[in-house]
């Protein structure tokens, strides 16, 4: 038979009452006392109803988190990002409720029923129509996505602007001076999703700096869709000496597309892959790569998620540093 919250209170020797602000933390309690109650709890293995702790503390001990699975995402990804959240969130003693879906009306649902304590929401548009909603809502919202007007939310990602940046200037430094972006899906790029655009913006903006030729292609994630945008770049760009591929799922088509054009990594096109370490490690060949941190940005956002619901801390936008790890993709050009 289950221990209750008096079978706890008897074995400590202090009242209900006692026990419950010893759980829920709303008045001080001497350090003895709280031991004895945390270790009636202990020996009992008292667990309290979820309900009741929600009503005692106002807090329900679960985060959502909002990670839609689209067909045009990596979904091996995503679950990088929602394995992060998760474990992240377990330090804090929470549970991880997910929405898979962008619906508004699910999201709308969750936070009126007061069955989470906060949310992180992922998949940001430039324009996102889930940014108004979330401002108004009474629990604190984290964003993994950077919008144009992130409002009173907070917001954590991979400064994609730089890796666009980072990536040109790498292959500008080995002497290469025609370059391309194989970035995201065409339904990516149209619904402006934010890391797309930023990292082409950051592309963009590093080949004008640096004085190079310089293109982008969408690139469905697809074997034929890689082969698509392999053959567009060669026809705009047929001297190019090295690719940024920023599709995790495309990645190993494009690399076989080269090989049967007749294009070797390295040694005819340097390559750099923005992706998950393990996915760029995961080639024939190591591949040069700017790592896609998805563990730790997961867990900024639940540490900021938490300083809000714990501490009432402001919003704040945290943009990680890319790091580019250099391995065997990437070689000054031949004459």
């Amino acid at each position: 038979m289950a221990s209750t919250i008096d079978d706890v209170a008897r074995a400590a020797g202090v009242s209900t009452s006692t026990v419950s602000y010893v759980l829920s933390g709303k008045r001080p309690i001497s350090a003895p006392t709280r031991e004895r109650v945390e270790r009636a709890i202990q020996a009992l293995g008292y667990r309290p109803h979820a309900g009741a702790r929600a009503l005692a503390s106002s807090r329900t001990d679960v985060l959502a988190l909002m990670a839609p699975l689209r067909v045009d995402v990596d979904v091996a990804v995503i679950m990088q990002f929602v394995a992060g959240v998760v474990t992240a969130a377990r330090t804090f003693d929470h549970d991880v409720l997910l929405l898979t879906s962008d619906e508004i009306a699910g999201m709308e649902r969750v936070a009126s029923g007061s069955m989470v304590d906060a949310l992180v929401v992922m998949d940001v548009e430039a324009e996102d129509p889930r940014v108004p909603l979330l401002g108004r809502l009474s629990q604190p919202a984290v964003l993994i996505g950077l919008p144009r007007d992130p409002g009173p939310l907070s917001c954590v990602d991979l400064d994609f602007d730089a890796v666009g940046r980072l990536a040109v200037q790498h292959l500008a430094d080995l002497g290469h001076r025609r370059i391309a972006l194989i970035g995201s899906p065409r339904a990516v790029m149209e619904r402006h999703t934010s890391y797309a655009e930023r990292i082409i913006d950051g592309f963009t903006h590093g080949v004008a700096a640096a004085g190079l030729e310089g293109v982008v292609e969408p690139c469905e994630s697809s074997s034929v869709g890689a082969a698509d945008a392999v053959d567009r770049v060669l026809a705009r760009l047929p001297d190019v000496t090295a690719l940024v591929v920023h599709n995790e799922v495309a990645l190993p088509w494009v690399l076989a597309t080269l090989r049967e054009r007749g294009r070797d990594v390295p040694d005819d096109i340097s390559l750099v892959a923005v992706s998950p370490p393990d996915v760029a490690l995961g080639q024939p060949l190591p591949l040069t790569s700017i790592d896609i941190p998805a563990h730790t940005i997961a867990t900024v956002a639940v540490e900021m998620a938490m300083a809000r619901v714990l501490r009432a801390e402001p919003a704040e936008t945290r943009l990680l540093a890319p790091r580019l790890v250099l391995r065997a993709s990437t070689t000054p050009p031949h004459a």
